[in-house]
């Protein structure tokens, strides 16, 4: 067999659902808690695709830019989200969640917050309570699949239909 990257498994653990199948639950719970239509879902999907990108995982990058594909978002939107601060495309709601989202993922200065209150001002201005405790918890899942994509490296795969689990 050759080493074809689409067929070659790649996954370091097993299926951890296997193992702990409360994570089934704990996956549903975030996907019902961010499911609220506060925040519109291809903004957390930008989101979510920023915060792979921040910390170099493929399996996020991957995923999420398959979420926007399907959700009908644009190439330039999707490529550019790596140089969100500079790029037309998009606006001061999404602007502030990416904002969030590398507060929360790169360290800050010494001595430094990292969600400042000029930063969360910012995001006040565009979400309600609701959409930025959404928003919040939305940073936070990512956050908890951040440990299973880079610990666990599971097959880069555009749906989470797929298999992403040797």
């Amino acid at each position: 067999m050759t080493d074809n990257p689409t067929t070659t498994p790649v996954s370091r653990m097993p299926d951890p659902g296997a193992y702990v199948p409360e994570l089934a639950d704990i996956s549903a719970a975030l996907f019902r808690a961010t499911g609220n239509r506060s925040v519109p879902r291809a903004t957390m999907s930008l989101v979510h695709l920023r915060a792979g990108q921040i910390v170099g995982n493929t399996y996020l990058t991957v995923l999420n830019t398959g979420f926007l594909r399907k959700a009908g978002v644009t190439e330039e939107r999707i490529t550019s989200v790596a140089s969100w601060q500079d790029s037309p495309y998009f606006d001061p709601a999404e602007r502030a969640a990416l904002a969030l989202v590398e507060a929360v993922l790169q360290p800050a200065a010494p001595g430094a917050e990292r969600v400042t209150d000029e930063l969360y001002a910012q995001a006040a201005r565009h979400y309600d309570e609701k959409a930025l405790a959404t928003l919040t918890i939305a940073i936070g899942q990512i956050g908890f699949f951040i440990a299973l994509a880079v610990i666990g490296k599971p097959q880069p795969v555009e749906s989470l239909a797929a298999r992403q689990w040797d």
